[in-house]
């Protein structure tokens, strides 16, 4: 049987798009090959028709995972929508914690971004510059932008780490008070109460 002229790159998306939320799931270290070839119906040896090594197709997962969460935290567009409080408080949702594979790939991968190679972390830098820029246009602080995201990030972490969904929901609401606090106290230029 002959497969379509589009075979080989629809194959492709697939298994871009599968190994997306299969690694936010389950890690990178244990996420095999098999794993994410047989997430598309596909046995391993087939991996390497598509991309030349893991590295390849990670590169190419966190380069879409980033952009999708510097999405999560986009101006509204001129025809309006959430304001950065919004999206922030989203972020810090139980619904996120419960849903890694739909959600941000930073707090999803935690720590194991800090052993991948440098060309992956190269992908990773820009996407965080463009998130601190977004914070930086609301909050006009350098620090308090970094800060921000690090603050965010860490909390959905911790979220994610406890058993207790009291203290799960504690941690979000603490830190999206704390959100709402610093965009306030830099956007108004006087700290809220």
């Amino acid at each position: 049987m002959r497969y379509p002229k589009t075979h080989k790159e629809e194959t492709r998306r697939k298994l871009i798009d599968s190994s997306r939320a299969l690694l936010k799931q389950n890690g990178l270290d244990a996420t095999g090959v098999d794993a994410l070839m047989s997430s598309v119906g596909l046995s391993g040896g087939a991996f390497y028709s598509h991309f030349p090594s893991k590295q390849a197709l990670l590169e190419e997962v966190i380069r879409e995972e980033i952009q999708h969460s510097v999405s999560m935290l986009k101006p509204p567009s001129p025809e309006g929508g959430p304001t950065l409080a919004q999206r922030t408080k989203a972020y810090l949702s139980v619904q996120h914690v419960e849903h890694p594979e739909m959600g941000c790939v930073l707090p999803a991968l935690g720590a194991e971004l800090g052993r991948i190679p440098p060309e992956v972390k190269s992908i990773i830098e820009d996407g965080l510059k463009e998130m601190h820029a977004i914070w930086y246009d609301e909050v006009k602080d350098e620090g308090a932008a970094w800060a921000a995201i690090a603050q965010s990030v860490g909390a959905v972490i911790l979220a994610r780490a406890v058993k207790s969904d009291a203290t799960r929901r504690e941690i979000l609401k603490g830190t999206r008070l704390n959100m709402e606090r610093l965009i306030q106290q830099h956007t108004t230029g006087t700290p809220s109460s």
